[in-house]
């Protein structure tokens, strides 16, 4: 790499560690250090631990609603009574449904896992349950979406995750009330029982966890009821020991759950485990005709802000009627994946490091004698100073394009009270490359904590 007007530099004092339990009761894991302001949920230490090493996921909102082609929440939003809802199921037949596409295009992108809507707030269910009629097999299709795709999941060795809604608009025993996601109210022939509908739920959650092989996550949604019992997820625990739980159901599970944008996102580090989650699509998390979509820098950069703090990230896409996924998605989850199989060393088996730089524009990851610098803010310039960096790198290079990156420790006029030249990454092509998130790879002679530690 090209090295501009080295100058000596001198050791800065100590970063303080923060040591011992968080708040929520999650301690740093003990196999590396932990970095100042930086925190890791501890590792579960059992076979959940497949959610540290798969950080990247595809969520597929799919069901009845695809059909009209406007919201997953198509029957809820728009007030349709349910016996006009409920007929959709006689021309649900998605005959071109393959899941083995689905995964190839999820692998594409550089996606690990997979997280597929089993019920949602309208009731209809995606696998031949035994608790209700209103399913799949009842419809043209005539079979098991859910055991198609999870033989094609365990064939290719694809850990899958079962989204499950609580709110149910068509059983006649759900409490409807008019909450979030609820019908008005009890319709024709309704016999509202809180306890008769939670007995049918833990039904259907074990068929899941009994009839589909090994199942690595549950989703918990929409749980209107405000009901607590820890049972519920006890009981898929001891089902599927493997499965990581969120935190929408019965108790607080395994992780949480930010949606969109929704949630202020300014803090540098999670106190608990996180997922984040986002549909391709502005609008909709399922199929929807003319749907809007987000551009590939904003899913990009949110992608990389959430992986680089150590959390999880699904992506959502909503596939049509015939069980296609559109152009549009495919090709956002190609570009998508372009980016991430380039920058991917940066996300995988890292660790959060942003709290080395006082820097708040950059996010840090870190492995062994190597810094990541991510740009997945708007960068402001062409330059990135590391402050309080003084040492310069053996190498830098741009993971996108492999092209080297220049760099200097001089002294810039904006510290001139300091009288200290600092890091800086000059040059850069953010120009060139503004539709997507640059990812820089620093190569020093010691771990990056030790060199601002003197």
């Amino acid at each position: 790499m090209k090295r501009r007007n080295f100058l000596h530099t001198v050791g800065l004092s100590a970063l303080a560690v923060k040591s011992g339990w968080t708040a929520n009761g999650f301690h740093p894991d003990k196999t590396f250090p932990i970095l100042s302001g930086e925190s890791k949920a501890t590792r579960f230490g059992d076979t959940r631990d497949w959610f540290f090493k798969n950080r990247f996921g595809l969520f597929v909102h799919w069901g009845l609603y695809s059909i009209p082609g406007w919201h997953e929440q198509h029957q809820y939003r728009l007030g349709i009574p349910r016996k006009e809802y409920e007929k959709l199921m006689n021309v649900f037949n998605p005959v071109d449904f393959d899941p083995d596409k689905w995964i190839d295009l999820m692998e594409e992108a550089g996606m690990k896992y997979l997280c597929f809507t089993t019920k949602h707030i309208d009731g209809f269910c995606m696998w031949d349950t035994k608790q209700t009629n209103y399913k799949i097999t009842n419809t043209p299709y005539g079979r098991d979406i859910l055991a198609s795709l999870s033989e094609a999941c365990h064939r290719r060795n694809v850990p899958l995750c079962l989204y499950y809604s609580v709110v149910d608009n068509h059983h006649p025993n759900y409490p409807n009330q008019g909450r979030a996601h609820e019908l008005p109210g009890p319709e024709e022939g309704d016999q509202p029982d809180q306890e008769k509908y939670l007995e049918f739920l833990k039904a259907q959650v074990r068929e899941l966890c009994t009839r589909y092989g090994e199942i690595h996550g549950f989703w918990w949604d929409a749980n209107r009821l405000g009901v607590h019992d820890p049972s519920v997820n006890q009981l898929i625990r001891n089902l599927q020991p493997a499965a990581v739980i969120n935190n929408r159901g019965f108790d607080e599970g395994d992780f949480s759950t930010p949606e969109r944008d929704f949630e202020k996102d300014d803090h540098r580090s999670f106190e608990r485990l996180t997922e984040a989650c986002q549909a391709v699509g502005i609008e909709s998390w399922g199929y929807r005709k003319n749907e809007d979509y987000y551009t590939d820098r904003h899913l990009i950069r949110s992608i990389d802000r959430y992986l680089a703090r150590d959390a999880n990230y699904l992506l959502n896409v909503g596939p049509d009627p015939r069980g296609n996924i559109g152009k549009t998605e495919s090709g956002i989850l190609q570009r998508i994946g372009k980016w991430y199989h380039a920058v991917k060393e940066s996300l995988e088996e890292t660790e959060p490091a942003s709290s080395l730089s006082s820097n708040k524009q950059v996010m840090l990851t870190q492995r062994a004698n190597t810094l990541y610098v991510h740009l997945s803010s708007e960068p402001e310039g062409n330059v990135v100073k590391l402050k309080p960096f003084t040492t310069a790198p053996r190498r830098a290079f741009l993971l996108n394009t492999g092209q080297p990156v220049e760099f200097e420790t001089v002294l810039s006029p904006w510290d001139h009270r300091e009288k200290q030249p600092y890091l800086r990454l000059v040059n850069l092509p953010v120009n060139e490359l503004c539709n997507t998130v640059l990812v820089i790879k620093l190569e020093f002679d010691r771990p990056p904590s030790e060199l601002i530690n003197g």
